[in-house]
């Protein structure tokens, strides 16, 4: 099955959401059953799965999202309190990319508030309006602006009010720090004082006015975070420091391979310890203990006999996922470059595994959880549970990092399971084996590049081929007329999801990568055989931009050093990285001395916390070029634990250079995905400077050791 490029297939390539999708379906007891559809006959009718992200991007206009119509009231987005201090409401969550600040400064910005005027209420399916989730980097260009709207409607409705009650015109009054003024007598009445705790349930108009970014005041600034200390001094709790009354403490038995069933099984040793609960209900086996200690010593003492079928290891991932060979179109020649290049399945390694805290409470569901997508998890448990949605309530704290890994709630419906049966809330906390293993991967890919340049350095031909790791960002920038991009989906031996920016990285790394080698084949500098090919004006703007930063045109060649550059552009971000390396032939090492990066989004919102975010995808991109890889065979990862998979350390961080480019005449876009992109490709692009050897597998292990 292949895909091709056209932009509505790859508007929201988030497709292996459905792959990485729920575990868990327990089976409805009779009583169940007649409690949900009533007595007489019952006809089940499954219907197919369906894609909830397609769906969305079907919609438009930005009031529905999966069919569901979004409030347009303004009181379902913020409420004024009596003492001015105003409360955001969003279904998005904190899991380090801080938007909780950013989004502050979008409602105080139109508001005319400081942003500790901001109380934000985020990822509360009980409270807040629904949200897809927090994913593809759309919260700056989607949430911020519906913020912004109901912020400005707010005001607009406050001022009204004023000028109601002065009997004066609106639009000869102004607003600062929450306040309506009226220039010619001085009066001044605060946002608490005009409302005295209404709520807003006036519409936002389409036609709202909204502040250009050339005038803003609070957004465009670094305001610092949000809570900040609350993080840096361990106050902040996260889900696994959650306590409820009567507490259980639960862990799950899991299968000795992916894919196997459970032949045999004895609890009886487990069930004769005090206090424990074990739940067999199906595949799933798990138990719940006064303590954690309790609890894991219940689990010893099950006795499981599991089968599970032969599987491939990942020494066989070409052949699993592109059994054949593409077959290019045209005939080879000189001018033709051909290569194959190759991803592994990576794991999102978050500095918090997944937990959960799951309490029953006369029928209805709570559950604390970190994830991505807390609506998308109260639709897993209704499901595993056969409940409606409004008996489920999904609370997410701010949470300890996900990069795409977190769209599931596995933890939570394994606590409630436990929840359920022992009759008291359970807390589960995965341990980082369980994470390593259980949770889903950034999927591994197979690429085939063929291109075609002209004597004068032009590329004429393009055929780029994708198996299995995704369609995000496979469409080549570059200004080249016969080019021909497909998205293959292949069998995925292991269970694979969103990372961050998806598939971008692997696409940009076989993309860079083989530019670079096009311009060795037409004896021209990198930086010039890219800006030769491209017109995209953003994009040239950010090559030119990290290489006058870099130095590129000064860089001096010395033994065993080399450079590279990269560059590209997904979710309405661009970006270019150039690299310095040396490399230690004998020992087969490779150092990244110096990254110099270059980002452009649109207007910047915070320009401190932008350059963070720019930081840490380049530290976290050194991981995926370097040395992160799972290793597996027989359905066992063969790795599962930070003693096994490397991940950079603080030794490994070269100088880091960002430079952003501020786009106000822009809309913002996210940037929590598109700056990962360039860094693996401009490294892979230093080796080859140094050494001259064309690396085209990641990570870079043939060097990096």
């Amino acid at each position: 099955m292949s895909r091709s490029d056209s932009p509505e297939e790859l508007a929201e390539p988030e497709r292996y959401e459905l792959q990485a999708g729920p575990l868990y379906q327990f089976d409805l007891t009779r009583r169940d059953l007649f409690r949900l559809l009533g007595a007489g006959l019952v006809i089940l009718v499954l219907l197919p799965d369906t894609d909830p992200l397609k769906a969305a991007a079907q919609e438009s206009g930005g009031r529905r999202f999966m069919g569901r119509e979004l409030p347009q009231e303004i009181g379902a987005w913020l409420h004024i309190a009596e003492d001015g201090s105003v409360t955001v409401y969003t279904g998005k969550v904190e899991v380090g990319q801080n938007i909780r600040t950013s989004l502050s400064q979008a409602a105080a910005e139109e508001l005319r508030v400081p942003t500790a005027y901001i109380q934000m209420v985020m990822g509360d399916t009980q409270l807040t309006p629904f949200d897809m989730g927090t994913f593809g980097s759309r919260t700056t260009p989607t949430m911020a602006p519906q913020i912004r709207r109901a912020a400005a409607a707010a005001r607009d409705v406050v001022v009204g009010l004023a000028a109601k009650q002065w009997q004066l015109d609106p639009a000869s009054l102004t607003v600062a720090d929450g306040r309506v003024l009226d220039p010619a007598s001085h009066r001044s009445l605060g946002y608490g004082e005009i409302l005295k705790g209404q709520k807003l349930m006036q519409t936002i108009g389409a036609g709202v006015a909204l502040t250009p970014a050339d005038r803003w005041k609070v957004a465009g600034t670094s305001v610092p975070k949000v809570d900040g200390r609350a993080f840096v001094t361990g106050r902040h709790r996260y889900t696994s420091d959650f306590k409820r009354d009567g507490m259980l403490h639960g862990k799950v038995l899991r299968p000795a391979a992916f894919n196997a069933e459970l032949k045999s099984l004895n609890t009886r040793n487990a069930e004769a310890m005090p206090g424990v609960t074990v739940v067999h209900d199906g595949n799933f086996v798990g138990v719940a203990a006064p303590t954690l200690h309790d609890a894991e010593r219940a689990l010893a003492a099950i006795e499981a006999e599991w089968q599970a079928p032969d599987q491939p290891a990942d020494r066989d991932l070409v052949a699993v996922l592109r059994p054949h060979p593409t077959a290019f179109q045209g005939a080879p020649s000189a001018s033709r470059l051909q290569a194959t290049y190759t991803v592994p399945y990576i794991a999102h390694a978050p500095l918090e595994p997944r937990a959960a805290v799951a309490e029953w409470k006369d029928g209805r569901l709570t559950v604390w959880t970190g994830t991505q997508r807390p609506f998308g998890v109260r639709g897993e448990l209704a499901a595993a549970f056969h409940l409606p949605e409004d008996q489920i309530r999904v609370i997410v704290p701010d949470t300890g990092s996900g990069y795409g890994g977190k769209h599931t709630g596995e933890a939570a419906v394994e606590a409630a399971r436990l929840a359920k049966a022992a009759g008291k809330p359970v807390k589960i906390v995965w341990t980082r084996e369980e994470e390593f293993t259980w949770a889903y991967f950034r999927p591994g890919g197979v690429i085939d590049v063929s291109a075609v340049i002209r004597p004068d350095g032009t590329i004429s031909e393009w055929e780029f081929h994708n198996y299995n790791s995704g369609g995000a960002g496979i469409r080549s920038p570059y200004d080249i007329p016969g080019q021909q991009t497909e998205f293959h989906e292949a069998p995925s031996p292991l269970r694979q999801g969103s990372y961050r920016a998806l598939a971008a990285t692997a696409n940009h790394f076989a993309r860079e990568s083989h530019m670079d080698d096009l311009a060795r084949v037409a004896k021209m500098d990198p930086l010039a055989f890219r800006l030769k090919n491209l017109k995209d004006e953003r994009l040239r703007a950010v090559f030119q931009a990290a290489a006058q930063h870099f130095g590129w045109e000064g860089r001096k060649a010395a033994p065993d050093r080399g450079f590279g550059i990269a560059g590209g552009t997904e979710k309405g971000g661009y970006v270019a990285c150039c690299a310095e390396v040396a490399v230690d032939r004998a020992g087969g090492k490779v150092s990244v001395i110096r990254a110099v990066e270059a980002f452009e989004c649109g207007a910047i919102v915070n320009p401190a916390h932008l350059e963070n975010q720019v930081e840490g995808a380049i530290v976290m991109g050194l991981g995926g070029a370097l040395w992160e890889a799972i290793h597996f065979d027989q359905g066992r990862i063969l790795n599962p634990h930070f003693s096994g998979y490397r991940v950079p350390r603080f030794t490994d961080v070269p100088q880091i250079e960002v430079v952003l480019l501020d786009r106000k005449d822009l809309p913002s876009a996210g940037a929590g995905e598109s700056p990962i992109v360039a860094i693996a490709p401009a490294i892979r692009n230093a080796i080859l400077d140094a050494t001259g050897i064309a690396l085209r597998s990641l990570p870079l292990e043939k060097l990096s050791g």
